[in-house]
């Protein structure tokens, strides 16, 4: 039975010149996996919020042709309606979140729906318990953390057990083990319970080995239907920058065919006689180089046994000492402590010099963003120092909070807008966006006109973004780097972190486990 139907539908944005959905025909089985790709404003979003009833109910526009959801037509049943049906969770699970406390937020759709106070009960615990986020129930949602609120606002769509899930970017506030968890629970609640989950991300090579079927959109349209393998195999000749790492490497490799998954591609590697002995470097001790104590002081000096008279390497303490030198911000044991009794930053100390890139790692809850935003002074350490020689430019985890304008245009500068690519948004009004858009144009607002900042703080700016934009967006932070701005940028994209940083501070329960060159931060865990 089909769940979702679109037929020839075409729609339009108030004020914009193209239509965001162009001749959409598809329909989606009870019981599938589906994932949505496409670049930054190729229509993914647009897709799920007509699946939702938010378009044209919530977004205005024109819309021509009918969605059709569980025998639902949206013309008549609006978003309100259909949540009886469909889940949903969108870019900026920010502005889903509306009550006090994480179980009141999870409770309010099932007591909306008129659930009794058991059921309601039960249904928060299970859920809860699903998506692990038990720990969060008496939580203030004031107080968490990015990762922390995307998870709450999922458990509040999938509470009523819905007959279909709609997720755009589902993982991109998560830490790469809890986007992994994630993935997977989508695919119990899809097999256990036949839930059709349609997921719209670009981070595909997470999402793919669990899903029936792909829908690559481009402009507007569906470039590609198929299973995970056709898209790949269609990927690699019509849309490069879709192809997931594994399969570019492939490709280059001339190995076929191109994996989904980690399983298919030890299997291919096998096949050709190419997977070593993986035990024996299970058996190897771990690299603990760069590994720091609660204090700031090394653990550890040890470096990797080199020719020194080719490379010379320098030790952790030398490293650190050359930063502090002429530092463009320090942290000089930075606690915050909460009034709950919660403790986000425990003697953080750390210091990024003028012109260097740096990332920001670690699990979500670890602190990264408080520590972003006490470099910014929008939070005030409990205990210890921040010091910065000038301009802080923050841009935080919700770009939608910098713009205030009803058009695009009104936001930035003609020249600051073409420059970030957003020229032709100009009639535009923010809200209709892409993530990937909004958060370009946040960006273009934070670093302003004149003189540039002393640092460039960035929280998961890489949301929304396709592997394209990542890269401009690299690029911008390496020239923000030659102008003399420290740039520390907190994300959960290794392979972002791997293509601007230099250096990575891992956090880890409030303060730093690891600081130390890219590579070495980077590589050599599970």
């Amino acid at each position: 039975m089909s769940i979702l139907a679109l037929h020839d539908v075409t729609y339009r944005y108030p004020r914009a010149q193209e239509p965001a959905l162009r001749n959409v025909s598809l329909e989606l089985d009870e019981g599938e996996f589906v994932v949505v790709a496409g670049a930054s404003g190729s229509g993914k979003s647009t897709l799920l919020r007509a699946a939702a009833g938010l378009v044209p109910h919530f977004h205005g526009g024109e819309i021509a042709g009918s969605v059709v959801v569980d025998g639902m037509d949206t013309r008549e049943h609006g978003p309100g309606h259909l949540a009886a049906s469909v889940g949903s969770l969108f870019q900026d699970p920010e502005s889903q979140v509306v009550m006090g406390t994480v179980r009141a937020e999870v409770a309010f759709p099932l007591e909306n729906r008129g659930w009794p106070a058991a059921a309601t009960a039960r249904g928060v615990e299970e859920v809860a318990l699903a998506l692990g986020i038990g720990a969060l129930l008496e939580r203030p949602t004031s107080e968490l953390s990015g990762g922390e609120l995307q998870r709450v606002a999922l458990a509040a769509s999938l509470a009523g057990r819905p007959r279909m899930v709609l997720l755009d970017e589902p993982t991109s506030q998560l830490d790469p083990v809890a986007g992994d968890e994630l993935v997977w629970l989508l695919r119990r609640l899809n097999e256990e319970w036949g839930t059709t989950v349609v997921l719209a991300d670009h981070r595909l090579e997470r999402c793919l080995g669990a899903a029936d079927r792909v829908l690559a959109m481009r402009g507007g349209e569906i470039a590609c239907d198929g299973p995970p393998r056709t898209f790949l195999e269609w990927a690699a000749s019509e849309e490069p920058a879709l192809q997931t790492p594994g399969a570019r490497l492939f490709a280059r490799a001339g190995l076929r065919p191109p994996p989904s998954g980690v399983k298919e591609a030890r299997a291919t590697l096998r096949a050709h006689g190419l997977l070593g002995d993986e035990r024996a470097d299970l058996d190897a001790p771990p690299d603990n180089r760069g590994l720091r104590g609660e204090r700031g002081d090394e653990r550890a000096d040890a470096v990797p046994s080199l020719d020194t008279s080719a490379h010379r390497v320098p030790s952790p303490t030398a490293r650190r000492r050359r930063r502090e030198k002429g530092a463009a911000l320090r942290f000089d044991r930075v606690w915050k402590e909460w009034r709950g009794g919660g403790v986000a930053l425990r003697a953080a100390s750390f210091t990024v010099a003028p012109g260097e890139r740096v990332a920001l790692m670690g699990r979500n809850g670890a602190g990264k963003s408080t520590l972003l935003r006490c470099a910014a002074g929008l939070d005030k350490p409990t205990r210890g120092r921040v010091h910065a020689v000038g301009r802080i430019a923050l841009l935080l985890q919700h770009p939608g909070d910098y713009l205030i304008a009803e058009r695009v245009g009104d936001e930035a500068p003609a020249a600051a807008l073409e420059a970030a690519g957003l020229e032709a948004l100009r009639e535009r009004h923010p809200a209709d966006l892409s993530g990937g858009e909004r958060q370009r144009l946040a960006l273009t607002i934070v670093l302003g006109e004149g003189e540039a900042p002393a640092a460039v703080c960035l929280d998961e700016p890489t949301r929304g973004l396709d592997r394209a934009l990542k890269g401009e967006l690299a690029a911008l932070l390496r020239r923000l780097a030659a102008q003399g701005s420290a740039v520390l940028v907190a994300t959960h994209d290794p392979e972002f972190a791997a293509s601007f940083a230099q250096r990575v501070v891992l956090m880890g329960d409030g303060l730093p486990v690891a600081d130390g060159p890219t590579a070495e931060v980077l590589s050599g865990g599970w």
